[in-house]
């Protein structure tokens, strides 16, 4: 059932030139993520796919209705690394 919340809760991962940036300045991935998630299960979602500890999850809402969440990893871990995992570096 965890695996159903999960996919449900992260949706895709955003590949633009901002969020390559913040991968190599912050240490930070952007999600698309279901507009319905907290920033609890959003959390727990990206611990549990990735395999990472979060250390700070913040949100937003763009003008075309979808919610992104921007994951700034804890120290030990890379953006990068998860970044090449998926696909994006």
């Amino acid at each position: 059932m965890a695996g159903t919340t999960i996919n449900k809760t992260i949706l895709y991962p955003v590949m633009t030139e901002d969020a390559i940036s913040l991968i190599e300045s912050e240490n930070k991935l952007v999600f698309v993520v279901d507009l319905k998630a907290g920033k609890s299960s959003i959390r727990q979602s990206i611990e549990e796919l990735y395999k990472v500890k979060v250390e700070k999850v913040n949100v937003s809402i763009t003008n075309k209705g979808l919610k992104k969440a921007y994951i700034k990893l804890a120290p030990e871990f890379k953006a990068s690394d998860v970044a090449i995992k998926l696909g994006i570096f």
